[in-house]
């Protein structure tokens, strides 16, 4: 192994913290990504200080437009807010008072349009965001499988809006592809929202069609935590105004709009291809302490939403390994420090290891704790189904078993 040294644990020790290794990617359960100096010193010089709320909004949304093509960007709290914004935008527009009634009074227009394969859950249901206005979902064909004329059954005079979900969690396979989605939704008249919350992409679905687009500012964007709505300029307005509604416990404060506006001029100057080559060097250090292992099979995957990084995919023969994937990664999370890894589809088999949130000196602390595990073997079967019941259930003992 190459890196030597110690990682820094100082700060989490001080405040009495769990040690984390983060190799799952940007997850909101560990805070999402962690930011810059230029974004920390650009959040903590707003703390000190009073800011017309409406000034810096405008600001952000120059950069907003800038990074993502789109004519007008406003900040709120999460991705998951800017959901609920954007599709009460759809249904009241720029209406003080329909703003005011919702979600109580939705108006005319309250139907949205979503892929019943799209209707996943990132820690809570996306259904959730939407319902929240007051909207309802209507649903577009099976789970595995949405055709045209069912998207535009749907797309009647009752609807405000047809949602798009980008995600890893999506079904993968028989969903209308989004060109072809938002050209339905067009020729109804009906705008389309993209939720791209963990997307590198931050112009393509624009310049596809999308109406609204929102992207989280503290995932890949390495802000604080805020969301980003990006779109049509009446839409963003409408969305914006929400404030005085619905979206006034969605707000974000002075400190996030500047450390988010940071965080995007920052990402449009940054070096990809440095970094990408930073993170193609931990996966090849892990798959070639990974390979000589018996049943332990790692190769490089593409992200399957299409952004521009891998991951290293690690399969495990439980037969050969003599311990199964599961009971692996429940392993690696008990450690000290503790080490997180992608296993959202660890039933079959497998974990992912994801290098673009790595501090310096933890890619080889991870080889060696992965190796040691896998040595140390001992498959037990009650251990198993556990370690599988904990992923299938979302992490939600973490919440019945808070504070402690």
């Amino acid at each position: 192994m190459s890196e030597t040294r110690t990682p820094d644990w100082r700060w989490h020790d001080a405040n009495g913290l769990s040690r984390i290794i983060n190799v799952s990617g940007t997850m909101t359960a560990l805070g999402g990504s962690m930011a810059a100096p230029e974004v920390a010193q650009a959040t903590a010089d707003t703390m000190t200080r009073f800011a017309k709320i409406h000034e810096l909004q405008a600001k952000a949304s120059h950069v907003i437009a800038e990074l993502t093509g789109a004519e007008a960007g406003c900040l709120t709290a999460s991705a998951s807010a800017g959901i609920s914004l954007a599709v009460a935008g759809c249904m009241t527009g720029i209406d003080p008072a329909r703003v005011e009634a919702l979600p109580n009074e939705t108006g005319p227009r309250s139907g949205v349009a979503v892929q019943l394969g799209h209707l996943c859950g990132y820690g809570a249901p996306v259904s959730l965001a939407v319902e929240l206005t007051g909207a309802h979902v209507r649903p577009v064909g099976q789970s595995t499988l949405a055709m045209d004329h069912q998207l535009a059954h749907v797309l009647d005079e009752g609807a405000a809006a047809a949602l798009y979900v980008v995600s890893h969690h999506v079904v993968a396979y028989g969903q209308i592809p989004f060109e072809r989605f938002a050209e339905i939704a067009h020729e109804k008249g009906v705008p389309v929202i993209v939720d791209a919350a963990s997307e590198y992409d931050l112009r393509g679905f624009i310049e596809k069609g999308a109406d609204v687009v929102v992207y989280s500012a503290h995932k890949f964007m390495g802000g604080p935590t805020a969301g980003i709505i990006a779109g049509r300029r009446d839409l963003v307005r409408a969305a914006y105004l929400q404030n005085i509604g619905i979206g006034r416990g969605m707000k974000v404060g002075k400190e996030s709009i500047a450390g988010a506006t940071a965080a995007m001029t920052l990402w449009m100057n940054r070096d990809h291809e440095a970094i990408r080559a930073h993170e193609a060097e931990a996966l090849e250090l892990w798959r070639e302490a990974f390979a000589p292992l018996p049943g332990i099979m790692p190769h490089r995957v593409l992200d399957p939403t299409g952004n521009p990084l891998e991951r290293l995919q690690v399969e495990v023969d439980p037969d050969k390994a003599g311990i199964s994937a599961a009971i692996i990664a429940r392993r690696l999370g008990q450690r000290d420090p503790a080490i997180i890894v992608r296993d959202h589809e660890i039933e079959l088999g497998y974990f992912q290891l994801d290098p673009c949130n790595l501090a310096p000196n933890q890619a080889s602390f991870v080889a060696e704790a992965v190796v040691e595990e896998v040595l140390r073997g001992e498959l037990a079967c009650d251990d198993e189904i556990s370690a599988r019941a904990a992923v299938r259930n979302g992490g939600v003992e973490g919440y019945l078993n808070w504070p402690g």
